[in-house]
């Protein structure tokens, strides 16, 4: 089996005979029920192979799509004037460069439309307005306009040059305005990128396109889900399996943890990361592909203004205007942590029409965990060997090697990162600290901050064949910890419970930042 890792091109895949997951039926509905469409959906998710889709679709090439849904749907096959603009490949952090990409899409298109113009590229959507009057009469036939990671431009400066920012946010504006000026012109439209910046005046100059991000009826469009991964790939899968060393089903559950568990709509209709899914098939190797292929750097610069905030995101429900709606600003990157594909929705609440965002997988909580506590803590220490040592340590029961890890890696944080001005600051940094390790090793089940009936815990740690109940003070005494533990009854709930119990009091040193005091029962 071919998989198209890293290729976009539909007539590529088709004819090279790459496997191709059959979402044709949902092309031909948006394609007939609509006119003008926006699209958010995470890097590497399969944006641009739609796009490439939709254009061999409006091209009229019927032969590539033989023998998928599509087919049996459509009838006419006409051939649509395509005007395809994709922002991908540039770097937009020098000023000119947006304005010469565009300038070089129209001046192309003038001269295969025979229009004439003066090249004023301060006029771009006006000379746009004139090659769709032109295509529209020498073809009969209305236009088709895709534009791939529309929102490029403003993302690679974003939080770097507000002027630059300004500047491409205005470029943009004036050439998507064509969308209303020419509308009589128009067959369809569809824009795809990361964010929806409804509040920035990107989309103010033409009509509204509709939003079908978490539109139910088009929740797949683009990743896999579970039954297309059984359709497609069950012999990969078994092939998979026989490298690990178990059952296809013990394979097909580590894959949904791995892969799995992004959701569009309140449907909840569940959806893999393509790209992961189909690098771990092909590489027989289930690993972090997706978060390995890089961070985008604007989500970087913004997370570099909410340090000591990340557990007061996830797992709780917002209402869909919280993290839909975009609007640059550094105190609020909620809806770009979404959007980009590091939160997705995990509950719907009917009632309060509200939905419940958390990390969508294994590999997105671990690598973006990773990354937070990298650039939060800094610590000498490998992170990523030091999380599997502790994971090691639970796993074995070895409770005291806890004891040496936890304080190995907390002197490994320099000290200018944990300088602290006041009690309130040194507080909140201890907390912060705690819940980045906890959240980190928490490939099994993690409760922080768990209630109980006598209060709140700090953290319970559930493995298969132990339980670890963790007290922290912050310039206290591990006995203080510890009496908390037994006091409030923390244990209780285990009673009955045939794993053995571990509990730990620990006290934390705002001086020397690291465990001054440690007892576990």
């Amino acid at each position: 089996m071919k998989y198209p890792i890293g290729i976009q091109s539909f007539d590529q895949i088709i004819e090279d005979g790459y496997v191709y997951v059959d979402k044709t039926d949902m092309i031909y509905d948006l394609t007939h029920e609509g006119k003008i469409y926006f699209l958010s959906r995470p890097r590497r998710f399969g944006k641009s192979l739609l796009v490439s889709t939709l254009k061999n679709y409006y091209l009229g090439r019927k032969d590539l799509f033989k023998g998928l849904a599509i087919d049996g749907m459509e009838k006419e096959w006409n051939v649509y004037p395509v005007f395809h603009v994709d922002f991908n490949g540039s770097d937009f952090t020098q000023a000119g460069v947006l304005e010469k990409r565009i300038n070089g899409y129209v001046s192309d298109w003038e001269k295969e439309y025979g229009v004439v113009s003066d090249g004023d590229t301060l006029d771009l959507g006006g000379r746009f307005i004139k090659i769709l009057e032109a295509a529209h009469a020498k073809t009969g036939r209305r236009a088709v306009v895709l534009i791939d990671e529309y929102d490029k431009p403003i993302l690679d400066v974003l939080d770097m040059s507000r002027e630059l920012e300004d500047r491409h946010r205005n470029v943009l504006k004036a050439f998507y305005s064509v969308f209303k000026g020419a509308d009589a012109h128009l067959q369809f439209v569809l824009l795809t990128g990361v964010t929806k910046f409804s509040q920035v005046s990107v989309f103010s100059g033409f009509n509204q396109p509709k939003d079908i991000s978490m539109d139910a009826r088009y929740e797949t469009l683009c990743g896999i889900t579970q039954d297309e991964l059984e359709h497609y790939f069950s012999s990969p899968i078994s092939d998979l399996a026989v490298e690990y060393q178990c059952t296809p089903d013990e394979m097909r559950q580590r894959l949904r943890r791995q892969y799995d568990g992004y959701h569009f709509s309140k449907r909840m209709k569940g959806v893999y990361n393509p790209f992961s899914l189909l690098n771990a098939l092909d590489s027989l190797s289930v690993d972090d592909y997706w978060f390995r292929s890089g961070t985008p750097t604007y989500l970087i610069r913004l997370l570099a203004h909410f340090n000591e905030n990340m557990n007061e995101l996830t797992g709780k429900y917002y209402a869909m205007e919280e993290f839909i709606d975009y609007k640059a600003d550094v105190e609020r990157p909620l809806p770009m942590i979404y959007q980009s594909g590091y939160l997705t929705i995990k509950d719907y609440n009917m009632r309060h029409n509200t939905f419940l965002l958390d990390f969508p997988n294994d590999e997105v909580k671990k690598g973006f965990l990773t990354m937070i506590a990298s650039s939060y803590l800094q610590p000498r220490e490998r992170l990523n060997g030091w999380i599997f040592d502790v994971i090691d340590a639970m796993e074995a029961g070895e409770a005291d090697s806890l004891h040496t890890l936890f304080t190995s890696f907390l002197s490994s944080i320099p000290y200018t990162m944990r300088r602290k001005e006041n009690e309130a600051e040194r507080e909140r940094y201890f907390q912060y600290t705690f819940y980045l390790i906890m959240r980190l090793i928490s490939v099994y089940t993690v409760y922080t901050e768990k209630v109980q009936s006598q209060g709140r815990v700090d953290c319970v740690v559930e493995t298969p064949q132990y339980v670890y109940i963790f007290e922290f003070k912050l310039d206290g005494t591990a006995d203080e910890a510890l009496s908390q533990i037994e006091d409030k009854g923390y244990a209780r709930e285990y009673e009955s419970d045939s794993r053995r119990v571990f509990k730990i009091g620990a006290s934390f040193s705002s001086e020397t930042g690291t465990i001054s005091d440690w007892i576990c029962v």
